[in-house]
């Protein structure tokens, strides 16, 4: 299908001007990666995205900052504003001696998180924790529609809905939703009470979709600019991100053996960066070496489609 490739410059709203793609024939690929053409995005000045919106989605308060927060960090710079959907409300993993515990510790965490990013608004669902399979769809995605039209949302990121072996059904149902919502918020017929409130159709345009296992990826975007930033989100997810205080506490088990670990540093500030910048992010790294970057977070983008209509009428029209 076209819409798993990203065609380059020529589809609108979701070109980047002035970037292009490194080879990547001597690195190590997928056969997923090799079927796609694969387009580098690079950071863009003067905010040329002004006015724009984007929804950046989780399913849980670990899932933007590890594998989309760069990006969403760029895109902010880059003109953007911005919202937080959290799905779930994350009682099932973290730190705390009960359920509610671990649900105000996650919460927090996630006010933060938004915080860093530069996200204005956060809209929690509180769907439970990794039973959301059992959530009622049609409700989820009519929220995600209200909230679509509310906002006016125009790129979203989120879990890819083809993404392979997901194992967390917090996961792939957050992410069939998020895809049905899109453009099913551009109908005049789907729950034309909003428009009596005020609203109006409002589809999604762009699509960041990011994945644990392979998934077709089609877009590379460059967060060189941003790694300090996403250190920093990351570190904000302390309850249960596999960040947080994680430096710290190898480096201190270390000590205990007798041992340790030049990378960490001589104290637990350096340790928690480092053991982000050096472990966590590494597969960044890896995905910005096999492109000429220092760091990049790899997308199964989905841009505007293409009007191919229209573009007849413009090749082939000739005057009366």
């Amino acid at each position: 299908m076209e819409r798993r490739r990203f065609l380059g410059s020529s589809l609108a709203g979701g070109a980047m001007a002035g970037a292009g793609a490194a080879p990547a024939a001597a690195s190590p690929a997928t056969q997923m990666d090799r079927e796609a053409e694969v387009f580098v995005e690079r950071d863009q000045p003067n905010q040329p995205h002004k006015g724009k919106m984007l929804a950046a989605i989780q399913p849980h308060c670990d899932d933007v900052p590890l594998f989309a927060s760069g990006t969403v960090l760029k895109l902010m710079a880059e003109g953007y504003r911005g919202i937080l959907i959290r799905a779930s409300n994350d009682e099932a993993a973290g730190a705390g001696a009960t359920f509610g515990e671990v649900v105000l510790n996650n919460e927090r965490d996630t006010i933060e998180v938004g915080r860093l990013m530069g996200l204005e608004k956060f809209y929690d669902l509180g769907y439970r924790n990794h039973i959301m399979d059992g959530v009622q769809g049609l409700e989820f995605r009519a929220r995600l529609i209200f909230l679509f039209r509310l906002m006016k949302v125009d790129t979203v990121f989120c879990y890819d809905p083809w993404g392979h072996y997901e194992e967390n059904p917090d996961h792939y149902v957050t992410a069939s939703s998020v895809e049905a919502a899109c453009w099913m918020a551009a109908s005049r017929w789907d729950y034309p009470e909003h428009f009596d409130a005020g609203l109006e159709p409002h589809g999604v345009r762009e699509k960041y979709y990011f994945a644990r296992g392979p998934q077709l990826v089609n877009r590379v975007v460059d967060i060189s600019s941003y790694v300090d930033k996403k250190i920093e989100v990351n570190r904000a997810n302390v309850t249960q991100g596999p960040a947080g205080e994680n430096g710290a506490r190898l480096r201190q088990r270390l000590a205990r053996e007798g041992k340790r670990l030049p990378l960490l540093g001589d104290d637990d500030e350096t340790a928690n960066r480092n053991y982000i910048r050096e472990l966590v992010l590494d597969d960044d790294r890896e995905w910005g070496r096999r492109y000429g970057l220092e760091y990049a977070e790899p997308f199964h983008y989905i841009g505007p489609p293409e009007n191919k209509i229209e573009r007849y009428v413009q090749r082939n029209a000739v005057p009366l």
